[in-house]
């Protein structure tokens, strides 16, 4: 397995100790001595400091991994992707990715963008083992997005936020001018037939007041905004799948889920319903 990561996507990173740039050779190492070794899936652990150890914590497992992985492959968020793709200005050549979870959204704009690199940040390592091979022009790392991003000042064409904490102040620094930030967020229809039965959380009533909140001083309004609804037929395993890649996978255990899924009639009907914004750095 080749666990190098691509030339342009190191250039992108910055050390998260002393914010020097880095060279690869087998590690990341900076000119003051940092070095940090590439894991053999191809990801870096960037994340540092005082509450990293709490931070890795709160990370999504690997179950809950291998749940997103074995859902998304079904194509059930395909129509999501291909809005993500559709709000990336055609011309970005270098793609962050906050919260990437295992690249699959990252993976679907590079497939359109064939000059593009992308960078996946997430604080699952589990995740990123998948991210990290996503694509052949991504990388990942390692890191907590509420914090300061291992990413060099203007270094991004583009920053997604999908389904993803917001950090407005890191994702504005890291945007070149006029670069794009695509966020991606649930409505209050989305997966609302699931909610009772399969215990998943409720959406937020506030929630786009919190994503203007979040983004207050740093970013205008949206510059393009576009809700993405449809239904969709899932077999009781892959409704356990998406409950289990969620939130809801932290408080209903895995054969309470399987025993409310095989209740429900099949196949299993729910609405996908996502706003997805696109926003521009002055």
């Amino acid at each position: 397995m080749n666990s190098a990561m691509p030339p342009a996507v190191v250039d992108m990173l910055r050390c998260p100790v002393c914010g020097g740039r880095f060279e690869a050779d087998g590690a990341l190492r900076c000119a003051a001595g940092h070095s940090f070794d590439v894991a053999r899936q191809g990801y870096v652990n960037l994340l540092t400091g005082a509450g990293s150890a709490a931070a890795a914590r709160n990370a999504d497992s690997a179950e809950m991994v291998r749940a997103r992985v074995e859902f998304l492959g079904a194509g059930h968020y395909a129509r999501v992707a291909d809005a993500v793709v559709a709000a990336c200005p055609p011309a970005a050549g270098a793609v962050v990715d906050a919260g990437a979870g295992t690249g699959y959204y990252l993976s679907a704009v590079l497939d359109a963008r064939p000059g593009a690199v992308g960078l996946g940040l997430d604080l699952s390592k589990h995740a990123l083992r998948y991210a990290a091979r996503a694509h052949g022009r991504a990388g990942a790392a390692v890191c907590d997005v509420w914090r300061a991003l291992p990413v060099g000042d203007g270094a991004a064409d583009v920053v997604l936020n999908v389904f993803a904490p917001r950090n407005g102040a890191e994702f504005r620094r890291v945007l070149r001018a006029g670069g794009a930030l695509v966020v991606v967020t649930p409505s209050d229809r989305h997966l609302a037939e699931l909610r009772g039965p399969l215990g998943l959380l409720s959406v937020d009533e506030a929630k786009e007041e919190r994503l203007r909140r979040s983004l207050a001083g740093h970013f205008g309004a949206a510059e393009h905004a576009a809700v993405v609804e449809y239904p969709v037929e899932l077999s009781p395993a892959e409704a356990v799948a998406l409950a289990s890649m969620g939130p809801a996978a932290r408080h209903v255990a895995p054969a309470a889920l399987r025993e409310r899924a095989a209740a429900l009639r099949e196949p299993v009907r729910a609405t996908v319903s996502v706003r997805v914004a696109g926003f521009r750095r002055e």
